[in-house]
């Protein structure tokens, strides 16, 4: 018997509460890369001693965790609160002080990005035997590209970055999230018609950008001017609260019934909210309790997420070849980030000051997270789909432990210096 959602939700905000309080205590890790290393340290302690005592414990955790989706909850629920969390307290006047290489770096950026990774991914996949169509690969690329803004905004807070790199960062993972998402459903419906010997053409092709992505900035301007003029006539902290979860709920169910971006839209929502809201809609005690219950919001989820990140390792298959494919796609994936900031911000380098250190800081600070893993498990069957989960599995887990645990002392090594 299955267990019911409630309960569900029960034991994982159980487990997180208990690893989140073991990890503050003892641990002493990032708070995402806490919880998601005792995830994934339980989910080896439990399939060590599944194959020592054959204790049969396998099937039904990935029943649950199959029951779960975590593709499904993360897309279609989860990703809407955090991303509108980060944008709420996301400054807008230093995000368009450097909005030139923000938009070029989650746009420019996640294409060049996206083409490396998927011709270089084809030639790995094909040295271990196993044949993954070529247009399947650049899915690949562009589900692997975007750097997760759950992992970035609170790894990036807790190193103490100096505000103009952090601004940089933080504002090309919200966008880049949008433009990936949008990226990696334009491939993959290109890679499925070939797959069937129909295709999308020009004209289809245009239609679905411009949907989702001018469509998702409308909807999320639309809905955050309505929710302004909402908390504008209000003074209740309470009832303003509701209607900003509220906005968000909305704006995610109306923008999958359109087929727009929920991602873009909440973003554009948030930071409407979050600027123009806080400085003409809301008292002192609305600003507060939005604030902690936002603050919240994005704590639980993000425990949540790295939780079920962690307990993932239930449902990807590995082997000798998968475990050799997944480390060169890794040093591909940090070359393909490389070129990915490098290119943009040496000929952005030519109009704008950016401190020593930027570009490393940036590259090294592209920490992937359970949106890669969301889109791989989206995936439709097809050769090659278990090798695909498999990189993407341990691309996230090494770059959240690696370049997570990492990146705070590079940060003070480089982006300390003036200027």
């Amino acid at each position: 018997m299955g267990l019911s959602p409630f309960d569900t939700i029960a034991v994982l905000f159980v487990l997180a509460s208990t690893f989140g309080y073991i990890n503050h205590r003892w641990l002493k890790l990032p708070f995402a890369i806490g919880i998601m290393s005792a995830g994934l340290v339980t989910s080896f302690l439990l399939l060590a001693a599944n194959w020592a005592l054959d204790l049969g414990i396998e099937e039904p955790i990935s029943r649950v965790l199959s029951d779960i989706n975590f593709a499904e909850t993360l897309m279609h629920g989860m990703l809407s609160f955090l991303l509108f969390a980060g944008a709420l307290h996301t400054n807008m006047a230093r995000l368009r002080k450097w909005a030139l290489p923000i938009f070029t770096l989650a746009s420019l950026g996640v294409l060049i990005s996206a083409s490396i990774i998927g011709i270089l991914s084809y030639f790995v996949f094909d040295l271990v035997g196993v044949h993954v169509p070529l247009m399947f690969c650049f899915v690949f690329g562009a589900l692997i590209t975007p750097t997760d803004p759950v992992a970035v905004l609170g790894i990036m807070k807790a190193a103490g970055a100096p505000k103009d790199v952090e601004i940089k960062v933080i504002g090309e993972s919200l966008f880049n999230d949008g433009v990936g998402v949008v990226l990696f459903a334009v491939l993959l419906s290109i890679a499925v018609s070939e797959s069937t010997g129909h295709s999308m053409g020009f004209y289809g092709i245009v239609h679905l950008i411009a949907v989702e992505v001018g469509g998702g900035i409308l909807l999320g301007l639309a809905g955050g001017y309505i929710t302004f003029l909402a908390l504008k006539s209000l003074e209740e902290p309470n009832l303003e609260t509701l209607i900003s979860v509220s906005l968000v709920m909305g704006l995610t169910f109306i923008a999958f019934q359109l087929h727009t971006s929920a991602p873009l839209a909440c973003v554009v929502a948030g930071l409407f909210i979050g600027n123009r809201g806080r400085d003409h809609a809301m008292g002192e005690d609305t600003e507060l309790a939005i604030d902690i219950v936002w603050s919240f919001i994005d704590e639980a989820l993000n425990a949540i997420l790295f939780l079920l990140v962690g307990f993932e390792l239930f449902v990807i298959a590995f082997n000798a070849d998968y475990v050799i494919a997944s480390i060169l796609i890794i040093i591909v994936g940090l070359f393909g980030r490389a070129m990915a900031v490098f290119i943009p911000i040496t000929f952005l380098k030519t109009k704008l000051d950016f401190r020593k250190g930027t570009r490393r800081i940036l590259w090294w600070g592209g920490i992937k997270g359970g949106i890669s893993i969301a889109l791989a498990l989206s995936l439709p069957p097809f050769e090659g789909r278990e090798i695909i989960l498999a990189a993407t599995y341990a691309t996230v887990i090494v770059s959240v432990l690696i370049q997570g645990l990492s990146i705070g002392k590079l940060i003070e090594r480089l982006a300390q210096k003036p200027a």
